[in-house]
């Protein structure tokens, strides 16, 4: 008898019922859930495989815009997404090979004790596939029937669970050396559907061959395109029928090897191998070994072309079947749309504000602010805020028919339903909202307390925000398929984030051809923008952040730091040695601002405080990194300092020349010059005040709003600052009323068409 101990440590509670000791990663557990795109992989190729582990494959998965999940037997455990040191693990420790006839045995051993790694193959990885509740696998080649395989019933183990797992398999067929036309009979016997895509031809088109794309078979179906084949596999799954489906993906033309080389590097094989009495498990590796030396070592580059290609094949398969999957309206395919104009990737919390009620005490009874150290009367007031939530709601109450889809973690606990039920009602997407168990570290849904002044100003602040931090996983990992299945034309980051997954959500962007805005929170998080190896700290325990691009090629458009963030990102550049680069300063050279008369351009264009403050010196050190800096001062205004290509029109209209604070060298590829201008502060009367939470918010969610509908900055600056006035009037983390401003908003974005 098992002891419980043992039991239990194979009991994985993943809500799948009935497949107790079977272990899923929680991200590819989410995607199943949520019905994102997951692609299966089989893990013998890196256990058993000659191609070694820089396949990149998970990689090739997720940039297609799917959730890659590894399957194989981790220490005895069955497992779906096994993370790359436990692939690791498993190819150092040595891992048996695993069909389906092995995973009792090696999870069976595994439960008394005897702790094995085993590598699954294409069956072993699509029992798994299955139990997960993952439709898609991308591999190499599938086994077939061997030649003889009448007399010897040499028949891979492949084709049969084809016949009674629904799992949809791309393969580029199977291996020249075995007997095709026997194996594409086999699966018919086995009711599975055999499909080739056409990859540009016409007609009927030929079963590949592996290594080339024709075998001189026809194949029983063509499909066009990964729709038509996540079409296929929708219908499979609906109308019940459990068998698997096979569609193969002929190896690219660049990588292929001739038919008539490859026939007879084969025929030659075979033929030794059977006068050398290589047979059973010994035949494939003699077989494959001498035609690797026969093609001069083309068949094992090849080999890694056509496997790569069926895994971006399948991740484009997984993509078009989630649109399926999510719920229609109408029926057939889904109306969901996963894109986005804004993608606010960010915090969400439960906020508390602390409104100082009391007249003060001792010496000054006219006092705005508590007192330390004892207990001060207030209003107390609770509401759904957080950075990256206020900015994408004011971007949604403002946009009008503008798309918002917010980002953001919460925990399964009270303080999370209630978030999501609020922000439902709000009107905002939730799709991407994501709920963390307690098998993460740190999984409280964040929390924020301000305390206020009797004049609403910001006394103290306490932030919970470790669920970004702590234990949270990657956005690298988790996000990046939403990125690009949003295809959003912004992208805003909030400071919440480690830096590690500030600047993977910054390159998710960029790789999705979206323009990103960085919006720092505080000063003590507006340092992760320059976080190097050294300077990354709490909670970051992933890879160190990479370099932050450089104008032209800068990995960031935007930011709209207060003055305090301003300063604490420019000190954090300077610790960080960001401002010793010498593309850093190749562009800075390039403004045409010159050794003198900074000083009184910054007095005549931001103001003598300002400038004492060194806010548009900060700005323009960082315009390099940052090409748009708007500086938010408070009752000063909102100071626009941006880096002008020699394009940009402000250059030559002479209404425009008193912004102008420098012009590039002539002739310079990108750098034109540097606009630097202020905006008056709206004003605000002295009953108008009712909470500055959630002001700067609003201020950046209106900008983004108008950026995304293709507006220039310097039209829309003065319209957020007045929706920031109106959350400054409101109760609210942002003020319901945006909506108002909406026209204005449109106009302003439209001025310049």
């Amino acid at each position: 008898m098992l002891p419980s101990a043992a039991i239990q440590d194979f009991r994985v509670v993943n809500g799948l019922a009935g497949r107790g000791i079977v272990h899923v990663s929680e991200e590819v557990l989410d995607a199943v859930a949520t019905n994102r795109p997951v692609v299966a992989l089989e893990s013998t190729i890196y256990t058993h495989g000659a191609l070694g582990n820089d396949l990149d494959l998970e990689a090739i998965v997720r940039r297609h815009g799917a959730v890659p999940a590894v399957c194989g037997i981790l220490n005895g455990v069955p497992t779906v997404g096994l993370a790359p040191s436990e692939i690791e693990l498993m190819v150092h420790e040595g891992a048996k090979k695993a069909s389906r006839r092995d995973l009792a045995y090696l999870v069976g051993l595994g439960l008394t004790g005897q702790k094995m790694h085993g590598g699954t193959t294409i069956s072993g990885t699509m029992i798994l596939a299955r139990l997960a509740g993952i439709r898609v696998f991308g591999t190499g080649g599938l086994g077939g029937v061997h030649r003889g395989g009448q007399d010897s019933m040499d028949v891979s183990a492949d084709l049969t669970e084809l016949g009674r797992t629904r799992v949809a398999v791309v393969s580029s067929g199977c291996k020249g050396f075995l007997d095709i036309p026997r194996t594409l009979e086999f699966l018919e016997t086995q009711g599975v559907a055999v499909s080739t895509f056409a990859d540009g031809r016409t007609g009927s088109v030929d079963f590949p061959a592996f290594w080339t794309r024709d075998s001189g078979v026809k194949s029983p179906s063509v499909v066009q395109d990964e729709s038509q084949a996540a079409a296929i596999i929708f219908a499979q799954e609906r109308l019940g029928v459990e068998s698997g489906l096979l569609f193969a993906n002929p190896i690219p033309q660049e990588h292929a090897i001739s038919r008539p080389e490859m026939e007879a590097a084969i025929n030659l094989a075979v033929r030794e191998a059977d006068e050398k009495g290589f047979s059973g498990n010994e035949n494939t590796p003699y077989v494959l070994k001498r035609i690797k030396e026969l093609t001069e070592g083309r068949s094992v580059p090849a080999n890694k072309h056509l496997v790569q290609a069926n895994v971006a094949r399948a991740a484009k398969i997984a993509v078009e079947l989630s649109k399926f999957l999510s719920p229609s309206p109408a029926g057939g395919k889904t109306m969901h749309d996963h894109s986005a104009d804004i993608l606010m990737a960010g915090s969400v919390a439960i906020d508390l504000s602390c409104d100082y009620t009391g007249s003060g005490s001792g010496a000054d009874p006219k006092s705005l602010s508590p007192a330390l150290h004892t207990s001060n009367p207030a209003t107390i007031t609770q509401s759904v805020g957080g950075v990256g939530h206020n900015v994408a709601l004011a971007a949604h109450r403002i946009g009008g028919d503008s798309k918002v889809k917010l980002c953001s973690m919460v925990g399964r606990d009270i303080a999370g339903a209630t978030i999501l039920s609020t922000i439902r009602s709000s009107g905002l997407d939730t799709s991407c909202i994501r709920q963390l168990g307690d098998e993460h570290p740190g999984s409280r849904t964040a929390q924020y307390v301000a305390v206020n002044g009797a004049d609403k100003d910001l006394v103290l602040a306490m932030a919970d925000m470790g669920i970004f931090t702590a234990g949270a996983p990657s956005a690298a990992h988790h996000w990046s398929p939403a990125v690009t299945a949003a295809r959003p034309r912004w992208l805003v980051v909030d400071a919440n984030w480690s830096p590690r997954d500030i600047r993977a959500w910054m390159a998710a962007g960029r790789a999705a051809g979206a323009h990103v805005a960085f919006e720092p929170v505080s000063a003590a998080k507006s340092e992760r923008l320059f976080a190097t190896t050294t300077t990354a700290h709490t909670g970051d325990t992933g890879p160190a952040p990479g370099p932050l691009g450089i104008f032209p090629h800068h990995t960031l458009d935007l930011t709209t730091p207060n003055q305090l963030e301003l300063s604490a990102m420019y000190a954090a550049a300077r610790a960080g040695e960001h401002l010793d680069d010498p593309s850093w300063f190749a562009v800075v050279d390039a403004m045409g601002l010159g050794a003198t008369g900074a000083r009184d351009a910054f007095v005549r264009l931001a103001g003598r405080e300002a400038a004492d403050a060194g806010v548009p010196a900060q700005s323009v050190q960082l315009l390099p990194f940052v090409p748009i800096v708007v500086a938010k001062m408070g009752g000063r205004g909102a100071l626009l300092t941006q880096l002008l290509r020699p394009d940009d029109p402000r250059l030559r209209d002479p209404a425009e020349a008193r912004f102008v604070l420098g012009r590039g060298r002539a002739g310079h590829p990108c750098v034109g010059g540097v606009y630097m201008r202020l905006f008056a502060a709206p004003v605000v009367g002295g009953g108008d005040a009712v909470s500055v939470n959630g002001v700067g918010d609003t201020f950046l969610g209106a900008l983004v709003a108008g950026l995304a509908k293709g507006g220039r900055v310097e039209r829309l600056v003065d319209v957020a600052q007045r929706a920031a006035v109106m959350t400054l009037g409101s109760r609210e983390s942002v003020s319901k009323d945006l909506g108002a401003l909406s026209g204005e908003l449109e106009r302003a974005a439209k001025a310049h068409l």
